[in-house]
């Protein structure tokens, strides 16, 4: 009988080195559980990334898509009209075209704070529709969102082909 084949493990990351003041622990946290959702995506098999193992219908390539839209609603103030929708990877898009997009949204998301240093400020918004919130309850938020996702996104890929690790 032949033997079983082992999962991968991945050598996990550790939390990140940064400086002592408060945002650059906030950044340095988030960009780290950034860095981490779109590790478990990026050499996952098709079509299992798209594929849900889980009653909720959740798949890894959904997350991604949905944190996409949460960095762009929460930092850029551009809310999706459907978020039940945003966890819904469009059929055309592979892991490589969702990943890119999650990460030009980061990109415009810190480019953002880059000019945003007090965090007690309001974010800056172009639309007047909503109070903006500031820019610590915008990390916070944005920690406690990709962390919450990290976790499901763990999951899902170790259902997957048995990869586990940060």
């Amino acid at each position: 009988m032949p033997k079983p084949k082992s999962p991968a493990r991945r050598r996990d990351t550790p939390p990140p080195k940064t400086a002592n003041d408060e945002a650059a622990v906030l950044r340095g946290f988030l960009d780290y559980l950034r860095a981490s959702i779109a590790a478990k995506v990026e050499d996952a098999p098709e079509p299992a990334v798209r594929t849900s193992q889980v009653a909720s219908g959740t798949t890894l390539l959904g997350l991604v898509n949905h944190l996409t839209h949460v960095e762009r609603a929460v930092f850029l103030g551009t809310p999706p009209r459907d978020w039940q929708a945003t966890f819904t990877a469009d059929d055309a898009d592979d892991a490589h075209t969702v990943v890119t997009r999650y990460r030009h949204a980061i990109e415009e998301a810190n480019l953002l704070l880059d000019d945003a240093p007090d965090l007690s400020a309001p974010l800056p918004r172009t639309a007047a529709s909503r109070a903006a919130p500031s820019v610590r309850w915008a990390l916070a938020h944005m920690i406690e969102e990709t962390g919450r996702h990290a976790g499901h996104a763990d999951i899902l890929r170790e259902l997957i082909d048995g990869t586990t690790g940060r």
